[in-house]
Formats: C-alpha cells, structure tokens, sequence
C-alpha cells in the first residue's frame, strides 16, 4: 500500500531540505572564502618576509653568485641569515632560483641543496620571471603542490641588481597544511553552526506555516469532511480562521458555500415537495381526463350495426388530444375526434371544455348539425379565450340504419375510408377554419355513405407527425400502409396494427405529441 504523505510531513521535509541545502551552500561558500582569505593572509605574510629578506642581502652579489656560481664568506653569512629567518617565521622554504630557457632553475640559495644545483623549472616560475624581466607585476601569489614539496603557498618578489636589472627570484613558501587545518577547523565550526540554525529554522518556519498555513488547511479540510459526513451541516469552525491573508478569504468563501449550499438544499427539498405533490396532481389529472374518455369495448354490446375501437397515449401525463362517441338516439351515433394546439396542462384544460361544450351542444342541438354544434361551440370558446388556444376538430353523425355520415371537418387530418373488398384511402376535401380562431366562424358539412362492411378511421396530426431518431415523419403513406396490412381488420385491430408499425418506426425517439386514433366499421342490420 501506497504510503500517504500528509501536509504535514510534506512541509517539514521541504523545510529542511531547503534548510540543510542553504547550510551547504552557506558552507561551501563559506569555505571558499575563508581559504582566499587565508591563502592571501600567509602569502602576504611571505611578500612581508620577502621584503626583510632583500632589504638585508646584497642584490650585487645575488647577481655575481647568478654568474660565477662560487660561495665565498658573505654567501656562507647570507645561508645563515636565511636559515634563520626561515626558522623564525615559520616559513616552510626561503630559496633563490634563476630560470633558464632550458627549462631548469639553477639554485643560488636553497637550504636543502648547494649553489648551483638546478632543478626542471616549474610553468609558474617561467611566467613569474618573464613578468618581472619585462617589467610587469604578475599575480600576488602562487598556489603549488609536488610530491617533492608539499601543498605551499610561494610569495614571489625580484632581486635586483645596482643596475636594477632582475637577476634571480626570491621565493617565500609557507606550507598549506596550516592553511587547511584552519580551513577544517573553520569549515567544523560552520556545519556545527549551521546545524543549529537549520533546526532552530525549521522548528520556527514550522510554527510560522502550522499558524498561517498547515493549521488553517487542516481545519478547513476536517470542516468540509464532517460537512460531507453531516448531511450539510455547518460547524462554524471556519470562523476561527484568522490570518488575514487569503487563507482567510479561501475559509470565508468556502463558509459561504457551505451555506449557499444548505439553502439550495432546502430550497432543493421545497421544489421537490412541490414537484411531487404537482406530479399527483397530475396523476390525478390523467386518471380524471382517462375518465373523460369512452373506455369500455365494446361501448354498445347491444348494437351490432357497426364496431368501434379508439386510443389516446398523451406525449405527456395529460394532453390535449380527445375522441369521443355517444348515441344521440336509437338511430344516430356522433363520433367525434379533435386535438388543442399546445401541450400539457393549458391544452388539457381547454381539451375539457372543447369535449364538454361539443358533447352537450350535440345532445341538446335539436337539429342533428354538425355544422351548427361547431358554430356554437366555436364562439363560446371564444370568449375569454385570452391563452388564444385553438382545436382542430371532426365531427361526424351516423344515421345507423342507411349508413349516411354527415361530418364537419375544422382544420383536422382527412379520414381514412375503406370500402369493403377495397383498401384505405383518404377522403380529402377543403376544411373548415379550426374552432376558437374567431368568433362567428360559419363551418361546412359534407355527407358520405358506409356500405355494410366499411371502414372508417379518423386520427390526430400525432400519428402522421409521429418522428423517428432521423426526423423523418411517419406521414399519410405509411398510415395508409399500416390499415391496409389487414384492410379487412375489425376497429381494435385497425388501431393496433397503426400504432404498432409507428412504434417500429419511431424506435427509440421520443414522443413529443399526442398520438390519438379511432377505428370505425359499419356492419348494417345484417
């Protein structure tokens, strides 16, 4: 398992990383400087020495010596000025060497060879003497380290002649170990020193961040975790949050989420309170408008002059779309099919009292007029129709006994008649104006006649405009289709056959208007 660092951890571990890599750098810095300083300290010390040194011995001789390489009495004097000077300022090495283009040095004065001894001349020295031959001042010091003599700092100064001509060079060695043991001792101290101030700092810069930092992102951490656990329930603990910096306005923020949040859940639970009681509302409303509609097939047991079936599947819980069909008398059936523009509730509404107004209109018309009906009806809709709904509507009353069919079509879907033996075909006439547009609206009849063993079936524009997950519409040809499967069918079977090849159609597209349909066979006395 996956160890899981906290902020915690995180913090003090980079607090200390960066301290400890400020201590090194501070360290190795530190160190750098210190060995210049003391490096420039000792060989300062050596040009000081050096200059005793020439103030002392005679440089003609120095350049005699350079010449004759002999000792007489002043040489064996000079050796041992030397050997003391030597011994009492610790140097490590005092000697006097001329360079040759050859490539040695040959001793004028060493303490540990004799005068005319030479040695393969270092590139420092060759650099030194050209310098001062030349007349230009070279580095302050060299820096050397051989196997034959140590890690040493030389101090370099020119012996000059009378004539002040650079005969030889006087070198002033003093030994590094000095030096480095100082440097270690310094370089103790500075880890010693730093460490200290690596735990003090991070110990502080700890309690600085746990204050202004860690100590504010654990609270608002916990305050939204119990928030979470607590079913949206605010602790107040974000209030503690003082720092004064955005830390505080991150926990301000979040404290007016949390109660942003509260308040759209109460309001969250407000609308679905209201929402489901409005959705039993509806349920209430569906099962009341179901009601409004004929329901039991068949609705005349006793007549068996003609068979009737019909369907209505709302696009929403209620709709807008209506059938009905009622006896006027022993010899007259009214049938009527109709759809209110809109959708839902408003054309539900007016749904009820269009099919309320067409049905008492007819049963206490007197005149059996479809046309007439329309015209009342239409103008009592009118009034205070301020919603400016509208519904299409066919009426048809059939004389039972001869089959005749007066209808008034305004602005519905045309019917589909079957003559028996044949298939079905649309009637297609002009229409009427739909019913509520204006008031005064005069509608026209049109009269036809079912023959023993025809076919009726009227619908809504829901079956044609019926639309597939490719917009295409289910259309006249495909209905027509549908009723000619079984063209003999019986009114249930008309019906079912329709919504299922709309069904097969449409898939799995939604439905977005009301789907309504009624079969109609006439069968006569026979």
């Amino acid at each position: 398992m996956r160890t899981r660092w906290t902020v915690t951890k995180k913090s003090m571990l980079s607090i200390s990383l960066f301290a400890l890599i400020l201590s090194a750098l501070m360290c190795v810095s530190g160190s750098l400087i210190f060995n210049r300083a003391i490096e420039k300290q000792y060989n300062e010390k050596g040009y000081i020495v050096g200059d005793i040194i020439l103030d002392e011995i005679d440089h003609d001789k120095i350049a005699e010596y350079a010449v004759t390489w002999k000792s007489d009495d002043y040489y064996k004097e000079m050796s041992s000025y030397l050997r003391s000077i030597q011994e009492h300022t610790g140097a490590a090495y005092i000697y006097i060497v001329v360079p040759y283009e050859d490539g040695t040095m040959r001793y004028i004065y060493d303490s540990e060879t004799f005068i005319g001894d030479s040695d393969p001349i270092a590139a420092s020295f060759d650099e030194i003497w050209t310098a001062y031959t030349e007349g230009l001042r070279p580095k302050s010091y060299l820096i050397r380290k051989s196997n034959k003599y140590g890690y040493l700092t030389s101090s370099c100064l020119p012996v000059k002649d009378s004539e002040k001509r650079v005969v030889a060079l006087l070198f002033v060695d003093t030994n590094m170990e000095v030096i480095l043991s100082t440097l270690y001792r310094y370089i103790t101290n500075m880890v010693l020193v730093s460490l200290v101030l690596l735990f003090l700092y991070s110990i502080f810069s700890y309690i600085v961040l746990k204050k202004s930092l860690i100590g504010p992102l654990l609270t608002i951490k916990n305050n939204v975790s119990n928030f979470a656990r607590n079913n949206a329930c605010p602790d107040g603990t974000l209030a503690g949050i003082k720092t004064a910096d955005e830390m505080q306005d991150l926990a301000e923020e979040i404290e007016s989420m949390e109660n942003d949040i509260v308040n759209y859940i109460d309001d969250i639970r407000t609308i679905t309170a209201e929402k489901e009681r409005i959705s039993a509302e509806l349920d209430v409303a569906a099962k009341i408008q179901s009601d409004m509609l004929p329901s039991d097939f068949p609705p005349f047991p006793d007549r068996k002059e003609f068979d009737i079936y019909a369907t209505m599947a709302p696009a929403k819980v209620v709709g807008g779309d209506f059938y009905d069909f009622f006896l006027l008398d022993d010899d007259h059936l009214a049938i009527v099919m109709a759809d209110v523009s809109g959708k839902g509730i408003p054309a539900s509404l007016f749904m009820v009292n269009a099919k309320t107004s067409i049905k008492n209109r007819t049963l206490n018309g007197g005149k059996i007029s479809p046309s007439q009906v329309l015209y009342d009806v239409n103008n009592q809709l009118c009034e205070g129709n301020d919603a400016e709904l509208f519904v299409t509507v066919w009426l048809g009353i059939l004389e039972i006994s001869t089959g005749r069919v007066v209808e008034a079509n305004a602005g519905h879907e045309h019917p589909a008649i079957r003559r028996a033996g044949g298939q079905f075909e649309l009637s297609k006439y002009k229409h009427s104006p739909a019913v509520a547009t204006l008031p005064g609206l005069k509608f026209r009849e049109n009269e036809f006649v079912l023959n023993p063993g025809d076919s009726l079936f009227v619908y809504t524009d829901g079956v044609t405009e019926a639309t597939n997950s490719e917009d295409m519409l289910f259309k006249t040809t495909r209905l027509l289709d549908a009723l000619n499967l079984e063209a003999d069918a019986d009114a249930r079977k008309m019906c079912e056959n329709v919504a299922e090849e709309i069904n097969k159609f449409v898939g799995d597209a939604s439905q977005f208007d009301d789907i309504t349909m009624l079969g109609f066979k006439y069968l006569g006395k026979g």
